[in-house]
């Protein structure tokens, strides 16, 4: 059995509906299919989940509605018409986005994840009457029904264990389950929502839950690349990679996955399928786990983020200080500020920080209060930080990797200013300026990449 997730480019319109019955016939096996919301149709288009918190801001400020929801209505709409569905569809759509308003929320978090949700819900409802439609007996799955309990963080939940256990009693009707994503319920049955792009997540849930043999993810893209194509022209797609590569990787900014939608298929150990709905017999890239896992190359993947700053402090003898780290650490969680990494010497310590946490009257604020606690000799906030993740479960095996990596950063220029390598690894972060940090993947990507660089050279 196998779970299925279509991304919000995957279900923009007519057309792409008409894929995703395609993809629905070709394999029996797809019998539980997870919506997003209708995503962009084109570049200057607006997603659903945008108008409608456009729509939830409008009713919070008592301002007028009529013509934010005749256009969210008329998204489905157009879908509606291209199928000719019976009128009795639309009416149930356009009935549930009138009585909104209507809805009594417990603040107005709890509005705005309310009304978010409607995207899911309502494309997985004409979803299900397209599939009915189209030939393929399908049921709405209500997350509710379904029984995925999240926590009571309105627009930022997390699945309970509790799920699971519902999960595992759940019947599946005969068919199709055509579950909405992105949401479930509280304990005390209020809408909540994951973070954005939590469709995934939802996907991931029922993979886990349902003990499905593959949990298929159709997106707009043909796989997961080896590097940005924004940065390398025409990377090499990976076949194979590993779950905790994929973490790596998304961690270090790779944008296909939602950074924490995989964690419900590891730990159920269900391998990933990434696919594009608009190629469908194109082999996308599978995540698997990593056991019986065999590299064929040294890097799977290079990615890097410009989103970084630092702290840089130097003092003589700081390794002698005991809790000299705890101070610093307690000055961050005293402002609310999580650290990245840490690398040290016995007189230096840099905090790598992610600077999106950050104004710059906070930056001056930390700054200030470690150094009345630890009065170092230096302390220097560092603005022009970025990190490269290169990433491989066959690093390891490699005999000079470091060298083959650094000596082409020389040549091309790059002054590497950190490099720090994970317990696994499987990992290797290498810290420059901002501004040399596309030149370093591209130069990494053509020290590997290459085809004659791409054997995996074991000593």
């Amino acid at each position: 059995m196998r779970v299925v997730k279509f991304g919000g480019s995957s279900l923009a319109n007519g057309s792409q509906f008409a894929k995703v019955v395609a993809i629905m016939k070709a394999n029996p096996a797809r019998q539980v299919i997870v919506t997003s919301a209708p995503g962009k149709r084109h570049p200057g288009d607006t997603k659903v989940t945008d108008l409608l918190i456009q729509y939830a801001q409008a009713v919070m400020r008592h301002e007028a509605v009529a013509a934010i929801v005749a256009e969210i209505v008329a998204r489905y709409q157009a879908i509606a018409d291209d199928f000719e569905l019976e009128a009795s569809i639309m009416a149930t759509i356009e009935e549930e986005l009138d009585q909104l308003p209507k809805l009594t929320f417990k603040n107005n978090d709890y509005l705005m994840a309310g009304f978010k949700a409607r995207g899911e819900k309502l494309n997985a409802f004409l979803m299900t009457a397209v599939l009915n439609h189209e030939g393929i007996e399908a049921t709405y799955g209500e997350p509710k029904s379904l029984g995925i309990v999240v926590t009571d963080h309105p627009n930022d939940a997390e699945v309970s264990r509790e799920t699971y256990r519902n999960l595992a009693t759940f019947r599946r009707p005969i068919g199709v389950l055509v579950v909405p994503g992105f949401y479930g319920y509280t304990s005390d049955d209020d809408i909540a929502t994951f973070s954005r792009g939590g469709s995934d997540i939802t996907g991931a849930i029922l993979a886990n839950g349902f003990h499905a043999d593959l949990y298929e993810n159709f997106t707009d893209v043909d796989g997961v690349a080896a590097a940005d194509p924004r940065v390398v022209a025409n990377p090499q797609m990976i076949c194979e990679m590993t779950y905790r590569e994929m973490r790596e990787l998304s961690y270090g900014g790779f944008g296909v996955f939602h950074d924490e939608a995989i964690l419900p298929a590891i730990a159920g150990q269900v391998p990933i399928n990434l696919k594009n709905t608009n190629h469908p017999a194109a082999p996308g890239t599978m995540i698997v786990p990593e056991q019986h896992f065999v590299p064929k190359h040294a890097i799977t993947g290079i990615v890097s983020s410009q989103h970084f700053g630092a702290i840089y402090l130097h003092r003589y003898l700081l390794n002698k200080e005991v809790g000299f780290t705890l101070k610093i650490l307690q000055v961050l969680a005293h402002n609310g500020i999580s650290y990245e990494h840490m690398p040290s010497g016995i007189d230096d310590l840099t905090i790598i920080l992610d600077d999106r946490q950050l104004t710059e009257a906070k930056r001056k604020t930390i700054c200030a209060e470690i150094q009345a606690a630890v009065h170092p000799d230096v302390l220097k906030w560092i603005d022009d930080y970025a990190i490269i993740m290169v990433v491989g479960e066959g690093m390891a095996q490699r005999t000079g990797l470091i060298q083959t990596i650094l000596q082409p950063l020389a040549t091309a220029g790059v002054h590497v200013s950190m490099i720090n390598e994970g317990a696994s690894q499987i990992s290797l972060m290498l810290g420059t300026s901002r501004e040399s940090a596309n030149r370093a993947v591209k130069t990494i990507y053509n020290a590997f990449f290459i085809p004659i660089n791409q054997r995996l050279e074991v000593h």
